[in-house]
């Protein structure tokens, strides 16, 4: 999941994107309202969590420049103004949800999951493979049986091959969609990933690199 958090107080920002991140999720981040829309204009976010009073460019305008062509990613607004008609201005400025500061972690973590469940297609609750298996909703990969010992950034990887049910996935679509942009495009960080993903499925390795093209299952 690829979350875009646009807040201007920094500390606030870095805390909830660390949360984030531990529950396996891939988080950039804006600290204006400008920032924020060349974010989005690069990168295919999932949720975007706005705050809504926002240097440079109010929360408002960003919400609406997001969502006038019906923009796929979901927004959550936040704002530390708790009324009712606040709620229903941002939700009439096309926000997909709405959370007032000052809010629990947990809350935030389970509104932003909820929106990227919405409209997307569904997953098998299991993704199979011979005797490989991966159960997205619970973090969990088992080979014949054996429960795997798997990185967050492993089991994304999984996931994705998985999901592709054969077909290649290229290492720029794994490093967009299994990192954030923290990672360096420029560096082997997929080879190594997926390298150790390898060791740990075991033999017969199941994972092929297809040359200039990326990896299979």
């Amino acid at each position: 999941m690829r979350v875009l958090i646009v807040e201007d107080h920094r500390e606030l920002a870095e805390t909830v994107a660390t949360g984030l991140r531990r529950d396996g999720m891939d988080v950039d981040l804006a600290f204006d309202g400008e920032q924020a829309l060349d974010r989005a204009a690069q990168t295919d976010y999932d949720v975007i969590v706005l705050d809504r009073d926002l240097p440079r460019l109010h929360g408002d305008e960003v919400c609406r420049e997001l969502t006038k062509d019906g923009g796929e990613a979901r927004v959550l607004m936040l704002t530390a103004a708790a009324s009712i008609a606040d709620r229903v201005d941002g939700l009439g400025l096309g926000a997909d949800d709405y959370l007032p500061k000052p809010f629990a972690f947990a809350e935030l973590r389970a509104r932003v999951q909820a929106l990227a469940r919405r409209d997307q297609p569904a997953v098998p609750p299991v993704l199979t493979h011979g005797d490989i298996s991966l159960i997205p909703a619970q973090g969990v990969a088992r080979r014949a049986g054996r429960r795997l010992d798997l990185t967050p950034k492993e089991m994304a990887v999984l996931e994705l091959l998985l999901a592709a049910r054969g077909a290649v996935v290229s290492a720029e679509e794994l490093l967009e969609r299994a990192w954030d942009e923290a990672a360096d495009p420029f560096t082997n960080t997929v080879k190594v990933t997926v390298s150790r993903l390898r060791r740990k499925l075991g033999e017969p390795s199941v994972i092929e690199t297809v040359p200039h093209a990326g990896y299979r299952i």
